[in-house]
């Protein structure tokens, strides 16, 4: 990711030549408000076995790190000049990924270099003053992520772990404000932030290796084993979680190597995950985004503007342990989806395991797909329209007393494997205030009879303590290890 002056030069200087009418005008459309195809949808269902967080946007709350677009007049006048060569046809293709957007990747082409669009400049803070939550909770989802977990290295102390997080807090700052770091790779020059996150988190070992165990907070002890796990440990846990995601592939990869490096010496990779969603803009209209399996997956998640959604996803302020206050709790799973055997069912049979239809995401009980599911219903022979082991009965809050959490995962396609299937499925990730009263009570239920789960194999797990974001001057963490 290049320096904001190298990225500012990157810009095409204006052409002596006046400009056409048209493209004065498309100029001026520069300067309202565009769409960038990050519009609120609703979530997803609440199970920890199906698939994701609604590729629409998950709206943040007021208390999170809002997206920001660099308004620098350098940047402004690159989108002005793009979209006045495109023209205003060519730019909403470019946006939202409709008709004419042709005719503007060919302009593109024969124009180059390329000056930013409102995707790649679309920034996400880092630090938030006066407390708050850290950035990639409730930041709309990105294009694609990575998952890494890391293990301190042998002789780390709480010392050497507090500058581990202080260096790692400076990476992300810089980062995601579209500024290259320190002996930077060059790998993501000219690119802008393109929505950036980078989430820290902690897991149950790392209090153990920084003498920190009295500030462990209970909501951190290990979730229990479930019947249909087949957990892999070399996969499963770690020290120390970080949580990348970006709508460009080489701004994501960027900030995990920056990340890495800096990590040399004090702490060692564990695993690493690599996912995906759908990109900004790819569909005709905004819409709910559909899992690897098909389904129209994300209806169902909590919402910011919920009454009780701080008091279900955030550590509240009378919990026991003050440097988790305003914080959540991850739960990350590797979800491989056995997706030959699913595609050999008739999509009735894929319809009554999930309890909703493939092609709206509606509920078997009619409507369309933010239409309540009606639980109770019938069908003429007595039986329940959405079967008593759909899915989405079955994980429903409805079913759960009340428990929920917000889902925001990634899609994965790590190949295939030995006998050709594909390893492909989910990086589920949810967040919540207390793991056991919602994680583990719906995943108790789902493993009980779940009509899902016979396509689903959980491989890898994980459970991370992520405090609240970083105030200006501090980094993430600090109340915990200078506390």
């Amino acid at each position: 990711m290049s320096k904001q002056t190298p990225r500012k030069q990157s810009a095409r200087k204006p052409s002596a030549a006046k400009q056409t009418t048209s493209q004065e005008a498309a100029a001026k459309q520069a300067d309202a408000p565009q769409a960038t195809g990050r519009k609120k949808t609703s979530g997803t269902d609440s199970g920890a076995g199906s698939a994701k967080a609604g590729g629409g946007r998950v709206p943040a709350p007021a208390a999170a790190p809002a997206p920001e677009t660099d308004g620098s007049p350098a940047k402004e006048l690159s989108r002005r000049r793009l979209l006045g060569t495109v023209g205003a046809a060519g730019a909403a293709g470019l946006v939202v990924g409709g008709a004419g957007g042709a005719a503007g990747v060919a302009a593109a082409r024969d124009d180059a270099p390329e000056a930013l669009t409102t995707v790649g400049s679309t920034r996400v803070p880092f630090r938030v003053a006066g407390g708050g939550h850290q950035a990639g909770i409730t930041t709309p989802l990105q294009a694609k992520g990575h998952l890494v977990a890391f293990d301190l290295a042998p002789g780390t102390d709480r010392k050497a772990a507090a500058a581990l997080l202080r260096r790692w807090s400076r990476t992300a700052e810089e980062l995601m404000a579209g500024r290259a770091p320190d002996a930077d790779t060059g790998v993501a020059l000219d690119a802008g932030p393109s929505s950036l996150t980078v989430t820290f988190g902690f897991g149950h070992s790392f209090f153990g290796r920084t003498d920190l165990t009295k500030r462990r907070p209970a909501e951190l002890d290990p979730l229990p084993d479930f019947s249909a796990d087949a957990l892999d440990p070399a996969r499963s846990n770690g020290d120390l979680w970080i949580q990348i995601g970006a709508d460009d592939a080489l701004v994501a990869f960027h900030a995990l190597r920056a990340l890495q490096k800096d990590a040399a010496g004090r702490a060692r990779l564990r695993w690493q995950m690599n996912g995906f969603n759908r990109t900004p803009g790819a569909t005709a209209h905004p819409m709910t985004t559909r899992n690897l399996m098909g389904q129209i997956d994300g209806t169902n998640n909590p919402k910011p503007s919920d009454k009780d959604f701080d008091q279900r996803i955030f550590v509240g302020r009378d919990a026991d342990q003050a440097w988790m206050r305003g914080g959540s709790y991850a739960v990350v799973r590797r979800i491989r989806m056995l997706l030959d055997d699913w595609e050999k069912r008739s999509r009735h049979d894929q319809e009554k395991v999930i309890g909703r239809r493939k092609d709206n995401g509606a509920p078997l009980t009619g409507g369309s797909e933010t239409t309540p599911m009606r639980l109770d219903a019938n069908r003429p022979d007595g039986l329940p329209v959405i079967p008593a082991n759909a899915h989405a009965r079955i994980a429903a809050p409805e079913s759960n007393q009340g428990a929920a959490m917000l889902r925001r995962p990634f899609s994965y396609h790590d190949g295939f494997r030995e006998d050709g299937a594909p390893d492909a499925g989910l990086l589920f990730v949810c967040w919540q205030a207390d793991p056991l009263r919602a994680f583990t009570q719906v995943q108790r239920k789902l493993d009980r009879g779940d009509a899902l789960s016979p396509f689903l194999r959980h491989e890898a797990s994980g459970l991370f303590a992520v405090p609240p974001a970083a105030e200006p001057g501090d980094y993430v963490g600090q109340p915990l290890l200078e506390g």
